[in-house]
């Protein structure tokens, strides 16, 4: 099995966890706006793929931040689209917003919710918006993957220093 966007969405749910307790599959679909039999197969996958631990639900963080590092702009390579309303992301989000001075045009997920505009980035995963909105530690990795997958190379510099800090177990 190939290994899928919303799989390396369930994996980054997984690392940024605070609890130090087994989620369940149910919580983990709740968080993520996804079914559980969705985060199950997820779960699966990214064992496969060594990114997280099947029987406890762990991220295995090395293997973790290694592939975001150096695979997810390959897998998973930034489109963008028109000019929209949305949810900040990449250099317009948090943590690269307080770093950078001057950042360009915003970038946002394109969603009626959001408060700014900018060029549209499509998400790592559909459900990235909304699991994002419910989880301020799940949106500024998504942020800096996004800086990852489609930024420029200081922005890219910047989110590999910030998401291996924060990929640490």
């Amino acid at each position: 099995m190939a290994l899928q966007p919303r799989d390396v969405l369930v994996a980054l749910k997984l690392a940024l966890r605070e609890a130090e307790d087994e989620p369940s599959y149910a919580a983990l679909a709740a968080d993520l706006g996804l079914s559980s039999s969705q985060v199950h197969v997820s779960v699966g996958r990214a064992a496969l793929a060594r990114l997280v631990d099947r029987d406890d639900k762990r991220a295995r963080f090395a293997e973790l931040r290694e592939f975001l590092l150096h695979g997810i702009k390959y897998m998973c390579p930034a489109e963008f689209g028109p000019v929209a309303r949305g949810i900040p992301t990449a250099h317009s989000a948090a943590p690269l917003r307080d770093l950078l001075v001057d950042s360009g045009e915003p970038l946002v997920w394109a969603d009626p919710q959001g408060e700014l505009r900018g060029q549209s980035i499509e998400p790592l995963h559909r459900a990235a918006p909304g699991a994002a909105l419910r989880d301020a530690r799940l949106h500024a990795g998504l942020a800096l993957i996004d800086a990852l997958r489609g930024g420029r190379a200081r922005e890219r510099k910047l989110a590999a220093e910030e998401l291996g800090a924060m990929l640490r177990p």
